[in-house]
């Protein structure tokens, strides 16, 4: 148990075993259930979405309805439904309105992959409906703990239409940005629904480029702020990886900071992972070669022991780094070795990498979609995994391919930078490879070079798997860090009230 009782309110968008679509979801659940464990009272807001089956979850409706005003739009009222999250004591309350998320597509846009014209409106409801339930509930917490754009409203509502509120007033918030590269940019006319006055509508507060800019207020209002990797705190302060907000966020540098999410190893474990054909552990790798062949089968690759298999889970998009592996995978495939690759993405990519397995029969395996077994089966049967990104706010696959014994091969960017150390041949240290630069030749090198080490160096192979397999990042070591957060922000705010 903890010393000090924390009481947090986590608002994000997703969160499993609810809804997901993104990582988001994993840190929601994840996040709660471990601090919950830790003694804190931790209670999570979500909308209701169409796909949130009452039912399934055990979710009962609250006797209290909500009043949510939206500015010039008028007042809109929500009803709340609240279940416990499967296994844990957190509290999670459902916003319910059937308008804006009684919606058959997905979270944030349509069956056609078109965002929802009105998602300005949709969050910055949500976002007011959470802080009102606040205040139905008499419920004050200690920080309220806000996840990008979605509900970055939620600060600067706080600091200017409630801030002299008797219940959510003088409360703290923490702003977690997981991708920069989504920052809720909409007309300037959502200042009139925000209704928090037009002299908020300027370059340091919401305003960028004559739009009005969620996650800039978040960033300016928010008492602290972090990201997902320590790394991707010092890149969004460039031009490069801030993508128009790094003025702010270095204006913000002294309350800005970096945290590794965890991984679930209850799912990602071979030791325990009913979804690989064999299970295997540190100390007995001999399942992880029946897992080879299983994945070789399950791809139509030719059934060889011997040859490396480079596995890849992503998303075929050009954050992934993608194009660039498009335009040096003939140079990798002429050499000996087996490539997988599970995604969906970009068009021109389904069709590239759709018919690369005529091309290279039983060399390069494909599947056009998302498929968890796959998934699975891809980290245990892979020899490496390679995660060639443009920019990687901190990343899972890499790490869930370490407990799996598959050495990553990555661009030093982001959390991969910070969660692989590069291999160091002359004193048998590391756990993977580490390409720095993005281009075409880079990424074939270090593919290279890690195909070198497989067939000729079996001693620093062997040293590779198990300092990877040994590897642990926990959410309840990332629970314990945001748990400092919290408190920092809740003295913070004190001390500036």
């Amino acid at each position: 148990m903890v010393e000090t009782k924390l009481k947090i309110l986590i608002v994000a968008s997703e969160a499993a075993p609810y809804v997901k679509e993104g990582g988001l979801a994993d840190v929601t659940g994840a996040l709660s259930a471990a601090l919950s464990f830790m003694g804190h009272d931790v209670r999570v807001v979500l909308p209701l979405y169409f796909q949130i089956d009452p039912k399934e979850f055990n979710l009962t409706e609250c006797k209290e309805t909500l009043s949510v005003p939206m500015g010039v739009i008028g007042t809109l009222g929500a009803s709340i439904m609240e279940g416990k999250m499967p296994g844990t004591k957190v509290t999670v309350y459902f916003i319910e309105n059937e308008y804006f998320f009684g919606r058959p597509g997905g979270l944030y846009s349509t069956v056609d992959g078109e965002g929802y014209m009105d998602n300005d409106n949709r969050f910055t409801f949500f976002s007011r409906a959470a802080i009102e339930l606040c205040r139905v509930l008499h419920f004050k917490p200690d920080c309220i703990h806000v996840n990008d754009w979605h509900t970055a409203a939620i600060p600067v509502f706080l600091n200017i239409s409630y801030k002299d509120d008797p219940i959510v007033g003088n409360c703290a918030t923490l702003l977690t940005i997981h991708n920069m590269q989504h920052q809720g940019e909409f007309y300037e006319g959502l200042m009139d629904v925000l209704d928090v006055g037009w002299e908020h509508f300027h370059y340091l507060e919401l305003e960028r480029d004559g739009k009005t800019n969620l996650l800039k207020g978040g960033i300016y209002h928010s008492t602290l702020i972090n990201t997902v990797s320590e790394s991707y705190v010092r890149e969004i302060q460039t031009p490069e990886f801030g993508i128009n907000l790094d003025g702010v966020l270095r204006d913000r540098s002294a309350d800005l900071y970096g945290i590794i999410n965890g991984v679930d190893y209850d799912t990602w474990n071979p030791e325990t992972d009913l979804l690989i054909a064999k299970n295997y552990s540190v100390d007995n790798l001999a399942g992880k070669a029946l897992c080879k062949a299983d994945l070789q089968r399950s791809f139509g690759l030719y059934e060889r022991p011997d040859v490396p298999i480079i596995g890849l889970v992503t998303r075929l998009v050009k954050q992934k780094g993608i194009d660039v592996l498009a335009e040096t995978i003939y140079g990798i495939l002429e050499h000996d070795v087996q490539i997988v690759l599970l995604g969906t993405g970009e068009v021109w990519a389904h069709f590239f990498f759709g018919d690369m397995p005529n091309q290279y029969k039983g060399k390069f395996g494909c599947y056009i979609g998302y498929d968890n077994t796959l998934a699975h089966k891809i980290e245990a049967g892979s020899d490496f995994f390679l995660m060639p990104s443009r920019f990687e706010p901190c990343g899972l696959n890499q790490m869930y391919s370490m407990r799996y014994g598959t050495i990553p091969i990555v661009r030093a960017i982001g959390g991969l930078n910070d969660t692989v150390e590069n291999l160091n041949e002359a004193d048998n240290t590391g756990t993977g490879f580490k390409s720095y630069d993005l281009t075409a030749d880079a990424l074939r090198n270090t593919t290279l070079w890690a195909i070198n080490i497989y067939y000729n160096r079996k001693d620093l192979m062997y040293g590779l798997i198990k300092r990877t397999m040994n590897k642990r990042f926990t959410w309840d070591a990332a629970a314990r860090q945001y748990e400092k957060l919290y408190l920092k922000a809740k003295s913070q705010n004190i001390s500036c009230s």
